[in-house]
């Protein structure tokens, strides 16, 4: 890791807020948002528990943490009410919970359950392949790409709502995912904006940062990629390089690639000549703080020209608002009610943001 770099690609790097809601002044959201947190802590317990279950102490360790992660919790809102410190938002709150699990030594809780829902889902990646190229029409086949880009976001076990589905319904995939999913017009819609964009010229090179592993990565971001990589796109993935839930991590994501690219020519084509790489990046949990890219990455994606932000902490909880000097397209499920109605949606409403320059 390097000390963060000045990220070009900001409109305003020295006004640049990444946080859509500020926990300081939204008494409302505040309360919501730390009980929210108080009731998911029991969860995270638990699977912090069962991945280290061959351990005798894992039990032990999961319900210290609960009671550091609780205590942390309320030290937090305390010091918020009292001091003009950085405004507190719910990135904050998420990077407590990856700290907290770290400190008791379950730095990756998700590792198993990520690695099964990648196998399972890279089985399954030629049938969607196959589907989307019978959509010869371009628009037909832009809008199920992106359709799909935002079903296998649903697949975020760090959200309730959806890891309620999933733990009862072992069936439930893509294709059930498709129809849970807010159908248009969306809560925030520029789809068509996008499909006439894709009339024009191409783009030089593309940075996706990418969000949860299994059907999200490999059905979602993989064929995405490749319909980029069609038009001739250098298309660069940059994934996380710690844990932070079950998102997929810099050296995962290789591994997913390198797997898929058995699967598609036109994938294996492109990692071999470079049209196709994978970044890491320096984050302290799910979220994105552009404050926080390295030098390293920073100079990687100096040639690109489209961003493409995926998921509810990358492109909701932070960036929703954020202004860059190249076109951007942030796309995320709401998989909060809370917050989908303070939105003006409802649960599972979609957000597909697009924003030229």
């Amino acid at each position: 890791m390097s000390w963060p770099g000045r990220f070009h690609l900001l409109e305003d790097y020295d006004g640049y807020n990444p946080d859509t809601l500020n926990l300081s002044e939204d008494s409302e959201a505040k309360d919501y948002w730390f009980q929210c947190f108080i009731q998911l802590v029991w969860k995270f317990e638990q699977q912090a528990a069962k991945s280290q279950s061959s351990d005798p102490t894992a039990v032990d360790r999961a319900a210290q943490f609960r009671k550091y992660y609780l205590e942390q919790l309320e030290q937090l809102k305390q010091e918020d009410c009292s001091s003009s410190q950085e405004p507190l938002a719910i990135r904050n709150l998420l990077e407590l919970n990856e700290a907290s699990l770290r400190l008791y030594g379950f730095d990756d809780p998700w590792k198993e359950q990520k690695r099964l829902e990648n196998e399972a889902s890279i089985k399954k990646l030629s049938l969607r392949l196959q589907r989307l190229d019978q959509l010869e029409d371009t628009i037909a086949r832009w809008t199920e790409i992106i359709k799909g880009v935002l079903a296998g976001n649903m697949f975020d076990w760090g959200a309730q709502a959806v890891s309620q589905i999933l733990e009862t319904d072992k069936n439930f995939g893509l294709d059930e995912a498709l129809q849970r999913i807010q159908q248009r017009p969306w809560l925030i819609d520029c789809l068509d904006q996008w499909l006439d964009r894709l009339q024009g010229p191409p783009h030089k090179c593309v940075t996706i940062f990418t969000d949860n592993s299994g059907i999200d990565i490999v059905l979602g971001i993989i064929p995405l990629a490749r319909e980029l990589l069609l038009r001739q796109t250098k298309v660069l993935l940059c994934a996380n390089n710690k844990p932070a839930l079950n998102d997929i991590t810099y050296d995962e994501l290789k591994e997913v690639v390198a797997k898929c690219c058995t699967e598609c020519k036109i994938i294996r084509d492109a990692y071999e000549t470079g049209m196709l790489k994978i970044l890491g990046n320096e984050q302290n949990g799910p979220c994105l703080d552009f404050r926080l890219i390295t030098n390293e990455l920073c100079g990687a994606i100096i040639e690109c020209d489209l961003l493409i932000i995926i998921g509810m902490a990358r492109a909701l909880h932070t960036n929703l608002n954020a202004k860059f000097t190249c076109e951007t397209l942030k796309l995320a499920v709401v998989k909060n009610e809370w917050l989908a109605k303070r939105l003006g949606g409802n649960t599972f409403s979609v957000i597909c943001k697009y924003e030229n320059v």
